[in-house]
Parts: C-alpha cells; sequence; structure tokens
C-alpha cells in the first residue's frame, strides 16, 4: 500500500521530484536572505529620512514612494515572467534591489532620496512578484496552500529576524550602515538566483494542456482579470492592504499613544503580538485550505481581521487595544497565505504570472490609499470613523467572497474517500 505520508507534505505532488525540491528550498533560501536585509532597514528608515531635516510628510513620501513602485511594476514583473521565465525576474529584482540599497546609502538630498527608494520599490516588486509565481508553478493544487504557507512564513521570518541586528548595526556604524548591508544580502540573493534556482515556467505544450484539462479555470487573461473569482480575491486582499498600512501601521500606534497613553514600547509589544500570532497561524492556515477548500479559510479569517478594527475603535481599556492586535493578528495569520494560492488555483499556466502581476498591484493599490485616506479621515474627524471604515470594508470583503466566489481547489477532505490507497 502506498505511504499516507505524502499527502501530509508541502513536498507532495508535483515536488515529488528532487530537482522542484531544489529549487523550491533554493527560492526560500533566497527570499529569507532578500528579506532579511530589508527588515534591517525598517527600524532606521524614518530616523534616516529625518537625518535630512524633512518633515512628516515628506518621511510619508519617503514611505509612501515605495508601495507606489511595488504597485506599477507588478505588472510589468508578471508580463517578463510570462515572456521570458521566472528565473531571470528573480536575478533582476535581487540585483536591482542591490543596486538600490547601496544607491540610498549615498543620498544626499530628499529628490535623491525618493529616487532611490523608488527604484528600490521596483526591485522588491520584481522579486516578489516573481516568487509567488514560482511557487504557484511548483506547487499542486493538493498542496498549494502548505506551499504558499512555507514560502510567507519564511518570508514572515526574514523580515522579523532583521530590525534588532539593523538597529545595532545603526548604533555602531551610523544610519547608513543598514542600507549598505541590505545591499550586501540583496547581492547575495541575486547569486542564489544565478547559481541556485531553476526556471519553473511551464513549457507551450504543458499550458495548453494544462488549461486543456482544468475545465474550472476561466480561460483567457481577459477573462480570468474580469471574472468574478478575481474581483472578489482583489477586494480581500486591497482591503487587507489598506487595512494594514492605513490603520496598522498609522492609526493604532496613534490610538495607543493618545487614548491610552501607551508608551513606545508598550505599542511596540502590541505590534510584536500582532507579527508573532501571524507568523505562527501561517502553516496551518495553509493546511486548512488545502483541506478545506480556500473560501472557508479566507471567508471567516477576513470577518475576524474586521472585528479587530472594531474593538480598537470602541475598546474602553488599554486591555481591550492588545486584545484586538491578538484578534488581527489571528484573523491575518489565517488568511495568510491563501489568498495567493486561491490565485493561482484560477490562473492558467500560461497567463499565471501576469495574472499575479496584476493581482499584486490590485492589492498594493490598498498599500497606497489606506494611509492616505485613513490619516487624512483621523486629522479630522477622530480615529473611530477611520477604523470602523476599515473594519466595515475588511468584513464585507470577506463576506461577498465567502458568498459569491467560486471554489477552484478540491478540497483532500472531500478528495480522500474517492483516492483511498489501494491494496496491492
Amino acid at each position: 500500500m502506498p505511504s499516507r505520508m505524502g499527502s501530509r507534505m508541502p513536498f507532495a505532488g508535483t515536488l515529488a521530484s528532487l530537482s522542484a525540491q531544489r529549487t523550491f528550498v533554493a527560492l526560500l533560501a533566497l527570499i529569507m536572505v532578500n528579506q532579511i536585509g530589508f527588515g534591517l532597514i525598517t527600524p532606521v528608515l524614518p530616523a534616516y529620512a529625518k537625518s535630512f531635516g524633512l518633515g512628516a510628510g515628506d518621511i510619508g513620501l519617503v514611505i509612501g514612494v515605495y508601495g507606489f513602485a511595488r504597485f506599477v511594476a507588478n505588472v510589468p514583473a508578471g508580463q517578463v515572467a510570462d515572456r521570458y521565465g521566472r528565473r531571470p525576474v528573480l536575478i533582476i529584482g535581487t540585483a536591482i534591489t542591490a543596486v538600490a540599497s547601496a544607491l540610498i546609502a549615498t543620498a544626499g538630498d530628499l529628490p535623491q532620496l525618493l529616487v532611490y527608494r523608488l527604484l528600490a520599490g521596483l526591485g522588491a516588486a520584481t522579486v516578489l512578484t516573481g516568487g509567488q509565481i514560482m511557487v504557484g508553478d511548483i506547487a499542486s493544487p493538493e498542496n498549494r496552500g502548505r506551499m504558499m504557507s512555507t514560502y510567507q512564513g519564511i518570508f514572515l521570518a526574514g523580515v522579523g529576524l532583521g530590525p534588532l541586528p539593523g538597529g545595532l548595526l545603526a548604533d555602531h556604524f551610523g544610519l547608513r550602515a543598514p542600507f549598505i548591508a541590505y545591499a550586501a544580502f540583496s547581492a547575495l540573493a541575486c547569486v542564489c538566483a544565478l547559481f541556485l534556482i531553476r526556471e519553473t515556467r511551464p513549457s507551450a505544450s504543458e499550458a495548453a494542456t494544462a488549461r486543456e484539462s482544468a475545465s474550472a479555470q476561466t480561460g483567457s487573461l481577459g477573462a480570468t482579470a474580469t471574472s468574478a473569482a478575481f474581483l472578489l480575491i482583489g477586494f480581500v486582499t486591497f482591503s487587507q492592504f489598506f487595512g494594514r498600512t492605513g490603520a496598522i501601521f498609522a492609526i493604532v500606534p496613534l490610538l495607543g499613544s493618545e487614548r491610552f497613553a501607551l508608551s513606545a514600547s508598550a505599542i511596540g509589544f502590541a505590534q510584536t503580538i500582532i507579527n508573532v500570532l501571524n507568523l505562527s497561524m501561517v502553516y496551518f492556515s495553509g493546511s486548512l485550505a488545502d483541506r478545506f477548500g480556500r473560501k472557508i479559510v479566507i471567508g471567516p479569517a477576513s470577518i475576524v481581521e474586521g472585528l479587530a478594527m472594531f474593538l480598537w475603535a470602541w475598546g474602553p481599556t488599554p486591555l481591550t487595544y492588545f486584545a484586538a492586535a491578538a484578534v488581527w493578528g489571528t484573523g491575518a495569520g489565517l488568511t495568510g497565505p491563501t489568498p495567493a494560492a486561491y490565485v493561482a488555483d484560477l490562473s492558467p499556466p500560461d497567463v499565471r504570472a501576469r495574472i499575479f502581476g496584476m493581482w499584486r498591484s490590485v492589492s498594493d493599490g490598498g498599500y497606497i490609499v489606506g494611509p492616505v485616506l485613513l490619516g487624512f479621515l483621523a486629522g479630522r474627524v477622530g480615529f473611530n470613523p477611520p477604523l470602523l471604515l476599515t473594519g466595515t470594508m475588511v468584513i464585507l470583503s470577506g463576506v461577498l467572497f465567502w458568498v459569491f466566489a467560486p471554489e477552484f481547489h478540491t478540497p483532500t477532505a472531500r478528495r480522500a474517500p474517492a483516492e483511498a490507497p489501494r491494496r496491492t
């Protein structure tokens, strides 16, 4: 009787070959190295921008231009990945990131800093889009949720490992040091891409065969991009990015400081709660999505995220502030990589890269709109209306997706009886 263990492993299915396993492990190494570098600069970027004599508005612009660059670059990155392959995209993206990070360390004024940050955002978008596309290629429908979970878990771990060393570098060698280190880490990631990553783009015959056999897929690029499935998952991730960058990064810290008189360390502890729960739930999310389907994970998890916003808005004590952080972290962790798995499910192989690029741009739209709109509202009407708006949007996106989105993945919980191993 065949082993049952394979169905539980994230490397099952299309990862059966040693070559595919090596490619996936190499991709994880690349993402880990790259994101450790990104984490190095997160605690020092505002202080570095302030060292140029910039005010709060200009510092926000330095941060926001990075998201704008990601928004612009995602679709072209997908087009390049479809035409020339995933490996060149990763090589180009890591090289751009290395050069941009080194240039940021040499910036002498605001215009230079903005241009270099824009370049860094272009590189980051190229790497992240190429990485997700590659996971979509390697994974099978049966293990895609767990594969995406492993990828995102490595991503989050890398980001989490960077800030402390970045702060130490800045304390001992100056604010420019973390950017130089980021350039070195990105160069190392580029070496990984050059020597360890193998191409995963389906051949023309493989793509045609997959499209013919996948009757649930929506067909052409245009049909897929305008389908209800794509629009609904786009609304889900736009709302999540809108809430993360607009509420979590901007409004929630101000709420803790001004309403509850929390110290910076206490607010940081709340952010840590979010990050720890997010990371701890991410693989569990992928396992649930593979076993029971994508919709049953994305819909309820989005509702949980939205409820956290209401708890922040109406919570009367510091305890509820930290409880809301735990609720958001749980919901965000449960949502985790499942939207990416859903996008891979609905995308025909020969246009998968472009669909991923379009989806990431839709998502990054929330990255841009959220901080601007919610910051404006908070300045005019206080903290509660923007939090309630965000909560309503996130819950609505989850409910609409849960009710109306088609499910492309046959859950293993339903498939198991029909596919029970035969005795030989």
